[in-house]
């Protein structure tokens, strides 16, 4: 088997009683299980980035930790018909190393279950030169999404967690086979 796909779950939140990392620590758990993945936890409370995007510590930390993963999933909730300032912050803080990976979006909140959120980060994703995969998942009302022991049962949550992943893993081992004999147009 090829070495696993370096995934990178990203916190979107960073708003008091977040409910974020439930639902990241849940499609962590799903992609565990999976033989194909190695996964980390990038959660942008733990990340300064300054609002005028100058250079900083944080900056250069997200950077290099969005560097090191094949894949990145962005778990963000949908605030105004829109995500949060803290996700496009850490977009736009981030430059290079964005460029040639897929993305999926893991999106919570009331009954639209935040794809108003995902659509439009769909739009950024391909401006930073992103591949966004099609397949999502959607938490409609997540604070009863979840028991717990941060587990669902929803299964339309947990089938296109599947679908998500599997798009992933073949975007990220095509993109990362491609590398070394044609790296990425848009460096």
């Amino acid at each position: 088997m090829a070495d696993p796909v370096e995934l990178a779950v990203v916190v979107a939140s960073v708003r008091a009683e977040r409910i974020g990392p439930v639902v990241a620590d849940w499609i962590v758990r799903v992609t565990s299980e999976r033989r194909e993945f190695t996964v980390t936890t990038i959660d942008l409370l733990g990340y300064v980035l300054p609002a005028d995007l100058s250079p900083s510590s944080g900056g250069t930390a997200l950077a290099a930790a969005i560097g090191r993963a094949d894949a990145v999933v962005v778990v963000t909730p949908e605030y105004n018909h829109g995500y949060p300032g803290s996700l496009k912050n850490a977009l736009d803080s981030v430059k290079y190393e964005w460029r040639g990976k897929p993305i999926g979006f893991v999106s919570y909140g009331g009954l639209a279950g935040g794809i108003r959120a995902t659509e439009q980060l769909r739009q950024v994703a391909a401006e930073l030169h992103m591949v966004s995969v099609r397949d999502s998942v959607a938490v409609h009302r997540v604070r009863r999404a979840f028991d717990g022991q941060g587990n669902t049962a929803d299964g339309a949550i947990v089938d296109s967690a599947g679908r998500m992943l599997d798009q992933l893993h073949w975007w990220a081992t095509a993109a990362r086979s491609l590398q070394d004999v044609r790296p990425y147009p848009g460096q």
